[in-house]
């Protein structure tokens, strides 16, 4: 693997990562953890645009399914000793009369409406069932009395999603309405979406283990959540690394932990096939997929070495192998996306304050 690295701007604890499309263009936007911006940028890594100056605490950005790119957010969520006042925001671009233009390609500005209040909101999602979308969000926990308070558990919550989210706005008296439909999770940090028996669900890595959540099946079902694994969990992603037709689940444990594990599906139970044999300080960085066409997770690390490494399974030696792809960069998310012929990683470095932008060839 081949890896040629660009450096595409320089933001202060850049966080959360999103990409969007809006009619035939392709793009992306960054925004910070802290107090700061969120920037959208085309393909290449060429700064675009600036969609908001503050007030920051972004962890999850997502775009709208078919939407002219407007995306959802998450904002004043800045670290889990501050983050009661969180929120989930849409943001909309708009036209000079302020109605929402068709795509990108027009001139425009952005509209952001702050759609809900859920104290510690963190990861959020968007699932679809039989032609109904649903918001899922996951709160890491409930309330905060005191530093490092650990003692009123986080929640996931759902709402459908409307036709026409411009509908809701908080601040005009018109709060989207969610419904708890787990709670007692404690530190409730993890997130994925897996399509499980050919349904949309989402993976939700807590310190009381992995749960996989599935929407109803119609007006008469309730949600499912179901754990799936008990070990403490701090992020979960899943693929086939191997190529058997069995499905591996990368953790990192416990909240902010060291320890890398790979857990195997057998039989419709999960077992532990490896531990990483060195500890990887504050693992946070995690993606699933195919890299050149091969399977491979992706993992990043905050602390200590600071690395981005892909790691792969080699099926002749039957172990697993790792490929650095940077150093002390401290990433804390990653994706991927293919562009002209090329994979390329969008990485936020944010213990350096980089976006940076990996070619892969």
């Amino acid at each position: 693997m081949n890896v040629e690295k660009k450096s595409i701007a320089e933001l202060n604890l850049c966080y959360a990562i999103g990409q969007i499309k809006s009619g035939d263009e392709h793009s992306f936007v960054v925004a910070t953890e802290k107090e700061g911006e969120c920037q959208r940028f085309d393909l290449e890594g060429n700064y675009l645009e600036t969609v908001w100056t503050e007030p920051g605490g972004v962890m999850t950005l997502l775009q709208v399914p078919n939407s002219n790119g407007a995306f959802l957010s998450t904002h004043k969520f800045y670290s889990p000793n501050n983050s009661k006042e969180a929120l989930l925001v849409l943001a909309t671009p708009v036209n000079s009369d302020g109605e929402p233009v068709e795509t990108l390609a027009e001139e425009h500005t952005w509209l952001v409406t702050e759609l809900a209040e859920i104290p510690f909101l963190h990861r959020f999602d968007i699932l679809s069932r039989n032609g109904k979308y649903y918001i899922i969000a996951c709160a890491l926990k409930s309330d905060h009395e005191y530093r490092d308070d650990w003692t009123h558990p986080g929640k996931i919550l759902v709402a459908e999603l409307p036709e026409n989210l411009l509908d809701y706005d908080l601040n005009q008296g018109k709060p989207l309405p969610f419904t708890v439909i787990k709670d007692g999770l404690t530190k409730n940090h993890g997130y994925t979406k897996q399509i499980y028996n050919g349904v949309e669900t989402s993976l939700v890595g807590t310190e009381n283990g992995v749960f996989r959540v599935t929407p109803p099946a119609n007006d008469n079902d309730d949600w499912q959540v179901d754990r799936i694994i008990d070990m403490p969990t701090s992020d979960v992603r899943v693929i086939d690394i191997d190529g058997d037709g069995m499905l591996e689940y990368m953790t990192f444990a416990p909240f902010h932990g060291e320890d890398l594990y790979v857990f195997k599906e057998v039989d419709g139970k999960l077992e532990q096939i490896y531990h990483h044999d060195e500890p990887m300080p504050f693992l946070h960085a995690l993606w699933a997929g195919e890299l050149n066409g091969v399977p491979t997770f992706l993992v990043g690390n905050r602390h200590g070495d600071r690395d981005l490494f892909a790691m792969r399974y080699d099926n002749e030696k039957e172990e697993f192998f790792f490929i650095q792809i940077d150093h002390d960069c401290g990433p804390t998310n990653v994706d991927v996306y293919q562009y002209e012929g090329h994979d390329y990683i969008i990485a936020t470095n944010r213990e350096i304050n980089e976006v940076a932008l990996y070619k892969l060839s």
